[in-house]
């Protein structure tokens, strides 16, 4: 959990995940998006992957970036645990679990 922390911390990791909910993309179409140098963005994308956020693939000289949702789902259910708020229903299409909504939490 610390290290998907750690990772989430940084806005430019933070949008990569945003990117990456479209589908996989490439390093270097990732570096694309942003005005620093590859090796800040390597340096990103191995923290991503070190906290299991994301996991990457060759494909020939290129190497795909996938997100890896379970993990920051875990995560994130993980720290409302610590605060003894317990998740015990799927959220619907809105995003929001069906026990939720009433209380509003």
């Amino acid at each position: 959990m610390n290290n998907a922390f750690k990772a989430l911390s940084d806005p430019t990791r933070r949008r990569v995940l945003e990117l990456l909910k479209q589908g996989p993309l490439s390093a270097g179409e990732l570096a694309g998006q942003f005005e620093v140098s590859k090796s800040t963005m390597s340096a990103h994308f191995a923290i991503l992957r070190e906290a299991g956020l994301v996991a990457s693939e060759k494909h020939g000289k290129s190497v795909v970036y996938h997100l890896q949702i379970s993990v920051l789902e875990d995560a994130l259910l993980g720290f409302a645990r610590l605060f003894g708020w317990e998740m015990t229903a799927k959220p619907d299409a809105t995003g929001v679990p069906d026990d939720r909504k009433e209380t509003g939490i």
